[in-house]
This record gives structure tokens, sequence and C-alpha cells, in this order.
């Protein structure tokens, strides 16, 4: 991505060079690095407010309630996770930032979740998975530390897919760049990304029963 965004502004610069626009880059440069000076600070207030409430939600324990109220769901999607692995706690928590539209929030849990799903793989026994055995590429589906599992691959899908109730990343865009009704688009989101949702699971689960 370095290499790609370095590429793109020095192709700019040398294109306004021959074309005679360099005033123009110059204006535009300033411009941009304003506007994402201002962008920066709305998102800065909007993110710590709502990672603010995380934390207050966490610490009075509103967090562990609702990830036992969506044990069944998790059950489904990762059933061969532990509820009280580590993986299981990071997951839900992941889960719930992304339905809550903290996208940033949620990245971290994100992290914890796949590395304590990979500690799963190579550490549980008697579930389908290889324990602390090594094994190449072509063993199966658990092998070297490098291999996804089918639970890896589920919770990066719906990561991706992530049903948002709330879409505050799109909100505070919305809000920055003089939107009349910024959070017009919370209905919308909410359709668009349980289709999205609906359809990662539905892939998942297929993919899954025809690996197996």
């Amino acid at each position: 991505m370095d290499y790609l965004w370095a590429g793109m502004m020095i192709a700019g610069i040398v294109y306004g060079a021959f074309a005679g626009t360099l005033p123009e880059i110059t204006t535009a440069v300033i411009d941009s690095a304003k506007e994402a000076i201002m962008l920066c600070i709305t998102m800065l207030g909007v993110m710590s407010f709502w990672m603010g409430m995380m934390e207050i939600a966490t610490q009075a324990g509103i967090i562990e309630s609702m990830s036992h109220r969506m044990r069944p769901v998790m059950h489904f999607l990762f059933p061969r996770v532990p509820p009280q692995s580590a993986a299981y706690r990071f997951i839900t928590t992941n889960v719930l930032a992304n339905v809550l539209g903290l996208g940033w929030a949620a990245t971290p849990a994100g992290l914890k979740a796949m590395e304590g799903l990979r500690e799963l793989n190579h550490g549980s026994h008697g579930d389908g998975s290889c324990g602390t055995r090594k094994m190449s590429q072509r063993d199966g589906p658990c092998g070297t530390e490098n291999t996804a599992t089918d639970e890896m691959c589920t919770f990066l899908v719906i990561n991706i897919s992530s049903l948002q109730l709330i879409p505050m990343n799109i909100i505070a865009y919305r809000s920055q760049y003089g939107s009349v009704d910024p959070a017009a688009v919370i209905g919308p989101g909410i359709v668009a990304t349980l289709c999205s949702t609906l359809a990662a699971v539905v892939f998942c689960k297929v993919m899954c029963g025809r690996r197996r």
C-alpha cells in the first residue's frame, strides 16, 4: 500500500508538471491536509464516546450478559470453539462492536480472536483438530500455523460482512461533509448488512460442509 499511494502521488505530480497544473496541485494538497485534520478530529470525538460507552458496558457486565444471550448463535457459527475459551470471548466482543458500528473498536478484539483460534487449532484434541502434532499443508485443515481452520474462515467472512445496527463511521463522515440528516443511512444500512451477513453465514456453512 505504501508503494501504491506513493506511486499515485508521484504520478499526479509528474502529470501536473507536464500539464501546467502544479498550482492547482499545491492548493489541493493544502486543502486536503486541512480536511483530513478536521475529519480526524470529528472521528476522534465520535469513536472516543462510543469506545467509552463500550468500556462502561464491559465494566457493568452488559457485554458479558449479551455474550451469554448470543451463545446459541455463536455455537451455531462456531461449534468447535469452547464457550469458556478466550477466543470465544474475543469473538463475541468483536461481533458486538461491529453490530454497534464500532469498527475501530472491533479490530483489537478481532486480532485477539484470531490468536485464540490459532491456539485452539494447535492445542485441542479429540474434536477433529490436529492438536500439537505438526502436519503438512496436505494433511488436513489444521496442519501448520499458516493454515486457516473452518472457524478462522467463518470468523473472517462474518467479520467482513458485519451486521451493523448503528453505522457510526458513516454517520460521522456524513456529518463532517455537511449532510442534512447524517443518521438517514441507519435503515438502509441495517438491511444491507443483514443481507450480507446472511449470505456470509450460508456461504460459510455450505463451504464447511463440503470441506468436511
